[in-house]
């Protein structure tokens, strides 16, 4: 019996093997047999293009038209018999998967509201009793042993074949039990079995699958094992929360798993740490560095390969050491690979380079393994999460106690020599169930979010310290609702929690900020976010307050405002390369882009051109088409005052012609690029003077100096951008070059080069 998504109609499949069709209030509407030799109201149209005998059959010649139909083997020994039936989310379409009478197989047939038969599957070898069809309407997976491999199939709604996935099992190794699509089509959940020998009880398995740029990761595993207590007997998705698991195991145990999305992704901000995003996918690791180049997914930078499929990552809080990451895989063994250590030629754990590139970055190396050894309150899967790297071979991770109403936090330390990590006594316990940690190393802050949205600040050393999180006026910070994603941000020198629910509500302590946001990211003194209305805003943290934050999201921005940028509709950000100004977003359907968000462009400019280095900031300028004029304007005397310098990094005769003719008498930092700063540079110039005509004074002076030959062009560039050209000195210095030209001993060819291509 199989209700639609609706609840109005009611399908009953009998003994006799047909299907009757009711309504809610039980009335009978059709009866039909299940199996129908009419291939069904979609059935595929000839045009009339003749026998296939007469046919043109490309590189397989004429024997393709005597060609034999595949022979198609009886279902699994381990199949049910049983039909399975899937409506779609509509509940306008139906399928149903029945053992045929002639060839002991399985076929899978459509049907409508109607109990009108739609289409009939093609013959598939192998196919196996599990059925679902995806929410959205476009698929119907199920399950296939093929000669050397078992897939996940899909098919489409006439009948077809339309892609497929291959399991990290031999074939023969497992029994697919069951397929389960959650309530808004992102996640395939499979239920697996052992195919063991009689002797030996079969182990459980629960996997989570998720497809990106037309590849399925495995992105969570859970291993249940075979004692009996343990066994699965139902698997659901809940009709209302997306990613709510809800499984029952023959011990009389109900386990309710809640997913997030999270990105992993390293945060240091550091002159030499890389920017590193892990991706699970079932056994390996795919970590891309962003500073280094954009790798489109599912490709890489480079990957690690463990021997059991991964459920957490954990990058090292430490800014200098940001790179280096935990591994916490199904068997609830621990990973520890950094960076700069030499591989263990024996381990099985290493890192591949990513295939078609050549490789310029470092790789890490496995440093550590050991195993967990799960507390005796809990031994459910993934009883380990939010693991957090706060120290040197030092976590912090949650687990749920016996109490199913409390949750505690554990700190491992784990010794170097170690090879089993014992959890005994939890630091702290907390009332409700942890939904969300977040870290600052900063402060060495943990902020633990309860499911009623209560945030509680725990601090680790040098003694273990749990109060409830309070906001400037001493009010304890709430979330309402929960939220999906946290963070620790410092607002104007105030340590305040940011957090976003699944409905796109932005809070920042107990203030709701903005209802449109899709996504955010910290960098330095930055808040990133993206919106619905398919925009980047880039909010400076400095030097503001939770009002002025509320006033510019919710406001109305003009076309000039630095802080918004267009993107494309459905972006949300990846991460934000430190030391650069890259943004990396993720599409929809899983691509990555990169921009340059003009906020953080400036913003790094300034810190260049704070630092003296002013080759950085001209070649970024340069390249993102800013104004030349903000290398004057920023910090007018500290430009004249190292004017030498700025010649010297520059060190080109194009560049400095570029500069020179692109200054203008404007502010820029007035009226292009306003700074929210509240400190003001005092300007350089003396009454009377223009700021043209002290440029050109000063870099010819410098040019002069350092190499009058090289920066000839140049030279003469300053006299001439003057307000008042001076051209007569300018023919002046032409006419004695001309005669220090003609008495030099050199070809024409010869004289060019030694001015043109400095």
């Amino acid at each position: 019996m199989s209700w639609s998504p609706d609840q109005e109609l009611v399908l009953l499949i009998t003994g006799q093997q047909t299907l009757i069709l009711m309504t809610k209030d039980f009335e009978p509407i059709a009866e039909i047999p299940i199996h129908q030799e009419d291939f069904g109201e979609g059935k595929f149209i000839t045009v009339g293009w003749g026998k296939k005998e007469t046919q043109f059959h490309g590189s397989e010649g004429k024997q393709a038209a005597r060609q034999k139909v595949t022979s198609v083997q009886p279902a699994m020994h381990w199949d049910d018999h049983r039909p399975r039936v899937t409506w779609r989310g509509d509940g306008q379409l139906f399928a149903v998967s029945a053992i045929c009478p002639e060839t002991g197989s399985r076929k899978v047939r459509v049907w409508n509201r109607e109990l009108c038969l739609q289409s009939t599957s093609e013959p598939v070898d192998g196919l196996e009793q599990a059925l679902s069809w995806k929410p959205s309407g476009s698929l119907i997976a199920s399950s296939q042993t093929k000669p050397n491999k078992h897939d996940v199939v899909f098919f489409e709604k006439n009948g077809l074949l339309h892609g497929e996935f291959t399991l990290p099992f031999a074939k023969g190794e497992v029994q697919v039990r069951e397929l389960l699509w959650n309530s808004d089509s992102t996640v395939l959940a499979l239920w697996l079995q052992d195919n063991g020998k009689e002797d030996i009880k079969p182990n459980t398995y629960v996997q989570l699958w998720v497809v990106g740029n037309y590849h399925w990761y495995l992105k969570q595993s859970l291993h249940f094992g075979n004692e009996d207590e343990k066994k699965v007997l139902s698997v659901m998705w809940d009709p209302e929360i997306s990613y709510r698991l809800h499984v029952v195991c023959s011990g009389w145990q109900y386990l309710c798993y809640d997913w997030t999305w999270s990105t992993y992704c390293s945060g240091g901000n550091g002159a030499g740490g890389q920017t590193d995003v892990a991706v699970i996918d079932g056994d390996k690791v795919l970590v891309t560095s962003f500073d280094q180049s954009v790798v489109p997914p599912p490709m890489c930078t480079f990957h690690m390969q463990f021997p059991c499929a991964v459920n957490h990552v954990a990058f090292y809080t430490d800014p200098e050491k940001s790179s280096d990451f935990a591994v916490l895989d199904a068997d609830n063994t621990l990973y520890i690979c950094r960076y700069g250590i030499d591989a263990d030629k024996d381990s099985n754990v290493k890192a591949v380079p990513g295939n078609g590139y050549k490789l310029l970055t470092r790789m890490p190396a496995l440093e550590k393994k050991c195993r967990v050894q799960v507390p005796s309150c809990t031994t459910h899967p993934l009883c380990f999460r939010h693991l957090t790297w706060v120290a040197d071979y030092t976590f912090l991770v949650v687990i749920q106690e016996a109490n199913a109403s409390q949750s505690a936090v554990y700190l491992m330390k784990i010794t170097v020599d170690e090879q089993t990590v014992h959890v005994h006594e939890p630091s702290v316990t907390v009332n409700g169930h942890i939904i969300s940690v977040s870290y600052s190393a900063k402060t060495k802050t943990c902020a633990l979010q309860t499911a009623n949205g209560q945030i509680w600040k725990y601090v680790w050393e040098p003694t273990p310290v749990l109060d409830s999180w309070k906001d400037k006026l001493g009010q304890d910070v709430k979330f309402q609702p929960p939220c999906v994603q946290t963070a620790i941000v410092e607002i104007n020198g105030e340590e305040s929690v940011l957090g976003i629910t699944d409905r796109s509500r932005l809070f920042i302590n107990n203030l709701l900020v903005a209802a449109n946001i899709t996504s955010f990211a910290i960098y330095d003194d930055f808040l990133l976010l993206t919106t619905h209305s398919h925009t980047c805003r880039c909010m400076s943290l400095r030097n503001t307050s939770l009002k002025d934050l509320e006033a510019d999201l919710n406001g109305t921005s003009n076309s000039n405002d630095e802080t918004v940028r267009k993107v494309e509709r459905g972006s949300r950000i990846v991460t934000v390369v430190p030391q650069d100004t890259k943004v990396i977003l993720q599409m929809p359907r899983g691509n990555l882009e990169t921009v340059h968000h003009r906020a953080l462009v400036l913003a790094q400019i300034r810190k260049w051109l704070n630092s003296c280095l002013y080759r950085e900031a001209f070649e970024c300028m340069r390249k993102l088409r800013i104004n030349l004029n903000l290398l004057y304007d920023h910090n007018p005397q500290a430009f004249l005052d190292n004017v030498d310098l700025f010649v010297r990094q520059i060190d080109s005769v194009n560049y400095i012609n570029l500069f020179l003719t692109e200054i203008k008498e404007e502010d820029v930092t007035t009226t292009m690029y306003p700074t929210h700063s509240a400190s003001s540079v005092p300007s350089a110039q003396k009454s009377g003077a223009k700021k043209v005509d002290i440029i050109c004074d000063v870099m010819r002076a410098a040019m002069e100096k350092l190499n009058p030959q090289k920066y000839c062009l140049s030279i003469l560039t300053s006299y001439v951008r003057k307000t008042a050209p001076e051209l007569e000195t300018a023919l002046q210095k032409v006419h004695e070059l001309r005669g220090k030209i003609l008495q030099m001993p050199f070809s024409s060819s010869e004289i060019c080069s030694t001015f043109t291509d400095q």
